[in-house]
């Protein structure tokens, strides 16, 4: 059974910063692409940031230059770092692991229980 577990979600002021982590654990064999993603109220959920098996990284335009995204293949954690947050980066976010769990298995996508990260003064 795979868990994903987000942690450094809370309350910042604008201008502010945070850092999410996500460390994927249980039966793994190997993780391809990590995500971040996140969901206001009476939004849908958006990709915000996500990176390959290689290190290779794509972001959404409203957080580019603001937001970075790494990962540690060795723990299996990916890490979100938000700097000059806005009122309108407030929403719960989620990350997510494209991975396989055992060889010649396919690949399945998997979910964190999502952190809520709110910019407010």
């Amino acid at each position: 059974q795979v868990q994903l577990v987000e942690s450094g979600g809370g309350l910042v002021q604008p201008g502010g910063s945070l850092r999410l982590s996500c460390a994927a654990s249980g039966s793994i064999f190997i993780i391809n692409a990590m995500g971040w993603y996140r969901q206001a109220p009476g939004k849908q959920r958006e990709l915000v940031a996500d990176i390959t098996g290689g290190g290779s990284t794509n972001y959404a335009d409203s957080v580019k230059g603001r937001f970075t995204i790494s990962r540690d293949n060795a723990k299996n954690t990916v890490y979100l770092q938000m700097n000059s947050l806005k009122p309108e980066d407030t929403a719960v976010y989620y990350c997510k692991a494209a991975l396989v769990e055992r060889l010649w298995t396919r690949e399945h996508d998997y979910w964190g229980q999502g952190t809520q990260v709110t910019v407010s003064s």
